[in-house]
């Protein structure tokens, strides 16, 4: 049954069990399709709670492209890189009898407490991997969180493109490396849900349920790791400051970090293994931030350089 789960021990760190791994998950994978990573996430997320769509319902409503008559979906939104949370949210709401929520400035804590509740967590995040070219370098990327191990330290995870001869049901993932490539997209975390659990989910969720309350932590969050972190770590942490400004309509503070965030990029050297050329793929902030303090110039350069990395 949906939201049912399984190997229950106690944890007395978190008073929570130290393990557990939600049954009635099911596997979606992105193959033989572009860029779908968010379609077949966002199908495990509401396949969970009984839907009976498929990613390819969802991208006839999120991704544009054309389409081959032989080959149905098998170009669409081929040069679309990314779906944005907004985009599967609206799907959501506009699409499903089911509700959804998007939050930043998510912890490891609140996530095992909303899994052992029955709710399921779909996260964006970083990390590297080999692209369909045979490149390795920084890709964002959906998961879908589904169970967590304090014994062994890990998130249980469904990952709709894994690597070649890796089974993408179950994956798990060092709660270190977990956190790292969640830095990269704001500690950003989306839940659908049935109406009729609203009450219970948001009262587990605390002060998250306020998105304000939530921009504002995920700003304190960056605040602090800017002052801790160097390198590429450094370059993530003031983006998301520059995000959560961007959410909290601090435009002028906002391109102040994202000004120094890019700075901290351009130091990063030229090696495409390690450079994080595609953020701007996945994060649209910075438009808005320099276009609301009057930098239009600084706008179409930053699309200019985007664009480029597509071709």
């Amino acid at each position: 049954m949906a939201g049912a789960f399984l190997s229950l021990t106690v944890s007395k760190k978190l008073n929570l069990p130290s393990t557990i791994s939600l049954d009635g998950v099911g596997y979606v994978d992105q193959f033989n399709r572009w860029n779908y990573c968010g379609p077949a996430n966002l199908a495990m997320a509401l396949k969970f709670w009984g839907w009976k769509g498929n990613r390819d319902d969802i991208a006839r409503v999120i991704k544009p492209g054309a389409n081959e008559p032989d080959k149905p979906f098998i170009d669409r939104g081929k040069t679309d890189k990314n779906v944005m949370p907004y985009e599967m949210a609206n799907f959501v709401i506009d699409e499903t009898p089911y509700n959804v929520l998007v939050r930043y400035g998510g912890d490891m804590e609140l996530i095992k407490k909303l899994l052992v509740a029955g709710f399921p967590v779909l996260i964006e995040k970083g990390y590297y991997e080999r692209d369909y070219t045979g490149k390795v370098a920084w890709l964002g990327h959906y998961s879908f969180v589904t169970g967590y191990d304090d014994e062994k330290d890990v998130f249980i995870y469904q990952d709709s493109y894994p690597p070649e001869d890796v089974s993408g049901e179950n994956r798990e993932i060092a709660y270190a490396d977990f956190n790292e490539g969640w830095r990269s997209f704001d500690y950003i975390f989306l839940l659908t849900y049935p109406p009729e659990r609203e009450a219970e989910l948001f009262e587990l969720l605390g002060d998250w349920g306020d998105p304000t309350w939530a921009n504002q932590h995920a700003l304190d969050i960056a605040n602090e790791e800017v002052q801790s972190l160097n390198g590429i770590d450094a370059f993530f942490a003031w983006f998301n400051k520059g995000t959560s400004h961007v959410n909290l309509t601090q435009y002028a503070e906002a391109a102040e970090a994202y000004d120094k965030a890019f700075d901290i990029y351009s130091g990063l050297g030229e090696d495409d293994k390690q450079r994080p050329y595609r953020m701007m793929w996945y994060q649209t902030g910075p438009y808005k931030a320099y276009y609301y303090t009057g930098r239009y110039q600084d706008v179409i350069n930053l699309a200019d350089v985007t664009l480029e990395t597509v071709s």
